[in-house]
């Protein structure tokens, strides 16, 4: 089998499959409970005085 074909069935079966995975993984992350203030503080750093 070529490297191409071999990287092309990869990509077509279990990439995707993991793509989806870590899509989902993160969009958890973000909506969690508690996930709230964080994102707020993050989004203040760059109005903060040093």
């Amino acid at each position: 089998m070529e490297t191409y074909t071999a990287m092309r069935h990869f990509a077509d079966s279990w990439g995707l499959l993991a793509m989806i995975l870590f899509f989902l993984a993160v969009v958890l992350f973000t909506l969690r409970p508690g996930g709230g203030k964080q994102a707020k503080d993050a989004a203040n750093i760059p109005l903060k005085e040093d």
